[in-house]
């Protein structure tokens, strides 16, 4: 029992440096954030369509239901093109560094929607990580744009966690993650057709690379990161999925700064700032699972 729960964390572990890896092919993907996340979710669409027809699951799904998908859809789709456009804008570390601000999101926007009171400690953490957010912009101001963008894209993240919350305790986590994908794809299309934007996505504007970089996000990264966490979830509890998720940044962060050097070393104020975050989200974490 010992050996199968080591081998479910090391798989745990391996789907965090996946979602690190993440901003890796965001920095080396040569077009901009709204077609680039168009082909993730594409990608992400068709396999895990052909995933629930290989496991003979129900995708039949009544039109309030996929109302009801449709929203978080348009969620992670915004999620992702602001946080590939944070990259853009500013670099891989900002970017991670303002993601890890999610669980702080988390925190202040759970309690509306599961009706229950902020507890005081919560503040306390939410204020900690203004501050660390506070000493990454002014160490690093150039790259507001970025830090905006990443804020953004973690606020996103939390509103997509949230509603997920509540969605999985009725539906299919898979089919949940299917008609998202695929209700994201179809918002970004209607915003590149009526903007006049939708050659942009045609793979005759990207370079070789790109193909195998895109074929990554949209499979690994994504398709196969969502179907094997939500298998996870049967052998580890949520608390420790989630704990460990809290690692992504640092993953993310350790693989720009070996990958760029040049552009990833970021000042000592930044690394103060990125560290307060990161330990106050996880002892937020343990605070959680201890008085919940």
């Amino acid at each position: 029992m010992q050996t199968n729960n080591f081998k479910h964390y090391l798989h745990l572990h391996f789907l965090v440096f996946i979602a690190g890896f993440t901003a890796i092919l965001g920095e080396l993907i040569t077009i901009s954030s709204i077609p680039l996340v168009w082909h993730r979710m594409l990608i992400a669409s068709v396999l895990t369509f052909i995933y629930l027809i290989i496991k003979k699951n129900n995708i039949k799904i009544d039109l309030k239901t996929l109302l009801k998908f449709s929203l978080p859809g348009l969620i992670i789709a915004l999620h992702w093109i602001t946080f590939f456009e944070a990259i853009e804008q500013s670099n891989i570390s900002i970017t991670l560094a303002m993601f890890s601000t999610a669980a702080f999101f988390t925190s202040f926007i759970e309690p509306f929607f599961f009706k229950r009171k902020i507890i005081f400690y919560e503040i306390i953490m939410g204020l900690l990580v203004i501050i660390g957010v506070y000493m990454i912009t002014m160490a690093e101001i150039s790259y507001l744009n970025g830090i905006i963008l990443g804020i953004l894209s973690a606020l996103f993240s939390s509103l997509f966690s949230v509603f997920n919350g509540k969605l999985v305790k009725k539906y299919s986590p898979i089919i949940i993650s299917f008609y998202e994908f695929l209700t994201g794809l179809i918002f970004i299309t209607i915003y590149l057709i009526i903007f006049n934007s939708f050659d942009s996505v045609f793979l005759n504007s990207l370079i070789s690379l790109d193909y195998l970089y895109l074929f990554i996000l949209g499979s690994i990264c994504t398709a196969y990161a969502f179907i094997a966490a939500v298998g996870l979830m049967k052998f580890l509890s949520p608390f420790t999925v989630v704990l460990t998720y809290n690692l992504e940044p640092v993953y993310g962060i350790i693989l720009a700064l070996i990958l760029f050097p040049d552009k990833e070393n970021m000042s000592t104020m930044f690394y103060l700032g990125a560290s307060l975050i990161l330990v106050t989200i996880i002892i937020n974490s343990l605070f959680k699972n201890k008085y919940s």
